[in-house]
């Protein structure tokens, strides 16, 4: 998936601990396990699924959007 160029990210929390995943299947590898109450920077969100970066690194996965809250 390309995000838009310069596409401003969405400030979001995760509400409920969830794992952050290299593509949108649920057999997919898992990046890091975002904890409750952890931001999440949205760029795009489809089909259930939230795209973006988390954490002080900035991991890049998915992660189920109904696993997110607006901050």
């Amino acid at each position: 998936m390309i995000a838009s160029h310069y596409a401003e990210p969405l400030a979001r929390i995760v509400g409920t601990a969830t794992p952050l995943l290299n593509r949108t299947f649920a057999d997919a590898d898992v990046i890091r396990e975002l904890q409750a109450g952890e931001p999440f920077a949205m760029l795009d969100d489809s089909l259930g699924w939230a795209w973006g970066y988390a954490g002080d690194e900035r991991r890049v996965g998915y992660v189920r959007s109904d696993a997110l809250a607006a901050q």
